[in-house]
């Protein structure tokens, strides 16, 4: 009973997307897509090894192009952190889905993010973790249906928020 829309979610790198993602895809009984491991499936490639041949740039292309080519309903989606920079794609994900923002403090992601410079994220050479969110907070606000603050949840706890208000809007939109 989920009334055909995804369940998308986005936020940055480290604020468990992925983590979140796989449990409620179980919770809900859904289908889990993360379309970080798409592009890495389809490109054959390390998300860092696409940012360093194509520049960050290119990689939100290719990133955008899989991600608009996504014909699911059903789905728990975790996205990449930088597909807020592709207008295309998060429209393209709001039409057939809810948009839930998992917003982690900077705290909790330099405590999860041991390897920014090798794990695959798009950012300027010489960029900081502070700066990166501080640029893509005001995009993940705009763009959320729904706001889940993650400060000092236990996953669980975030996982029961997050298949509730889903429930209850899907069935508002139903």
């Amino acid at each position: 009973m989920t009334g055909n829309k995804n369940l998308v979610l986005i936020g940055m790198p480290g604020a468990g997307k992925s983590t979140v993602g796989v449990l409620l895809a179980k919770a809900l009984k859904m289908p889990f897509v993360d379309t970080d491991l798409l592009i890495q499936r389809q490109e054959n490639s390390y998300l860092q090894e696409l940012i360093e041949k194509n520049g960050i740039e290119g990689f939100i292309k290719i990133e955008e192009s899989i991600v608009t080519q996504l014909d699911l309903t059903d789905h728990v989606i975790a996205t990449g952190g930088s597909v807020i920079y592709s207008s295309s794609a998060i429209n393209h994900l709001k039409s057939g889905g809810i948009l839930f923002f998992l917003n982690s403090r900077m705290y909790q992601l330099q405590r999860r993010l041991k390897n920014v410079q090798t794990r695959g994220i798009a950012m300027q050479p010489g960029q900081s973790l502070s700066t990166l969110y501080e640029e893509r907070l005001p995009l993940y606000k705009k763009y959320a249906d729904v706001e889940i603050d993650c400060a000092k949840k236990h996953i669980e706890t975030i996982v029961t928020e997050i298949k509730e208000k889903y429930l209850n809007l899907c069935i508002k939109k139903g």
